[in-house]
């Protein structure tokens, strides 16, 4: 049974988060932003010349996305407001579980735009590119990176971003051996760049007959998705290109032809490929966006003070080096190692449920930060 008391309280106590949150949002300047953009698009030839629009269209999507959630967010605390008003009146069961309803919305629409607040860097609303290695280990490493690319692609179906493909090679009996995967959404990058590391899983393993617990790793590796105005050189005798035929089910899909492309940048030793195109010229843009991407993320890691090693020195995939451990045996839990923080509903993270974990970790990094 719902207390009107309690609701009450909790209700003042989110009322003051949200006034203290919406003064440091940039509501007024997105507003003006965007009408500025949607009068630029309005005027006669505008659309003269598409390709020229492609930064403001991107722009245009991001204000009106952004927008949208602060309308989310204003919307709600005025619902939360009128039932708390009825309640007064009214604290009927019906009348008491539609108010906690309204304030549980109100509650989580402004931890995310806390969190999304906290990311200002240039590249945080930037497409992510994310890929996955398993470790040593064989087929029990490569069904736990499998896993964790069900896990990623759950979280983003849950915050309405489209993913889609890049590269997938699929394990020998299971699992995967390698996994390249495109984010499309506001803040992608933002909210997926703290998942780059290695991560643990143990288990009773389902591949061993004598039931024996197992441990596995796999790295995570999330980069932004580079602008068109941003000139990342690759050079011509820095590159090694492979062509081969792309992998899958067999039988009347099997391919042909040697459309799919491997990339080699010889200065990092950096190896990207794709295949999700039936094209080989399509393919090697796309690896190349991925490559161009992975050299820039690089430089920014380069520009971090707080960063202890490049990627080129990066950890090797085992004991030691994880930032999360997912537990099955002998007890549940996954932890993050960084943050401290904990979630025993472990088969509802790995269903995608990241979202306390990724905030937990945010505001470890980066809240202090935003408040100096």
């Amino acid at each position: 049974m719902f207390q009107y008391s309690e609701l009450k309280h909790k209700a003042s106590d989110l009322f003051s988060k949200y006034e203290s949150l919406w003064g440091r949002l940039d509501h007024e300047q997105s507003s003006e932003r965007l009408q500025e953009i949607e009068h630029e698009l309005s005027k006669p030839g505008a659309w003269d010349k598409p390709d020229e629009l492609t930064p403001m269209l991107k722009e245009k999507s991001e204000l009106s996305e952004k927008m949208e959630s602060y309308n989310n967010l204003e919307n709600a605390k005025n619902d939360a407001e009128e039932w708390l008003i009825l309640a007064e009146d009214d604290q009927d069961e019906e009348t008491l579980e539609a108010l906690s309803d309204n304030i549980f919305k109100l509650e989580k629409l402004i931890e995310q735009t806390e969190l999304a607040a906290l990311l200002s860097g240039p590249e945080d609303k930037s497409t992510a590119i994310f890929e996955i290695h398993p470790g040593a280990g064989g087929i029990e490493a490569q069904d736990w990176a499998e896993m964790l690319l069900r896990m990623y692609l759950r979280w983003c179906e849950k915050r309405n971003w489209k993913t889609s493909y890049l590269d997938l090679q699929p394990g020998d009996e299971a699992g995967i051996k390698s996994a390249t995967v495109q984010v499309e959404g506001l803040y992608a990058y933002g909210f997926l760049k703290g998942e780059s590391g290695i991560h643990r899983l143990i288990r009773i393993s389902p591949y061993d007959a004598s039931g024996r617990r197992h441990t596995s790793f796999a790295s995570v590796d999330v980069y932004p998705e580079i602008s068109q105005d941003i000139e990342i050189e690759v050079k011509e005798e820095d590159l090694r290109v492979d062509v081969f035929r792309s992998s899958g089910p067999g039988g009347q899909h099997v391919n042909k032809t040697n459309s799919a492309v491997r990339l080699t940048h010889g200065p990092t030793g950096i190896v990207v490929q794709c295949q999700n195109e039936k094209s080989q010229l399509k393919n090697k843009e796309t690896a190349m966006k991925v490559l161009k991407s992975r050299l820039y993320e690089i430089e920014l890691r380069k520009l971090e003070e707080n960063k202890k090693a490049e990627y080129s020195s990066k950890e090797s995939i085992g004991w030691g080096s994880q930032i999360r451990t997912y537990t099955l045996q002998p007890y549940r839990l996954v932890k993050d190692h960084r943050c401290g923080a904990e979630d025993a509903s472990v088969e509802a993270v790995l269903d995608g449920n990241l979202d306390d974990l990724v905030r937990s970790y945010m505001l470890h990094a980066y809240g202090g930060e935003n408040e100096r």
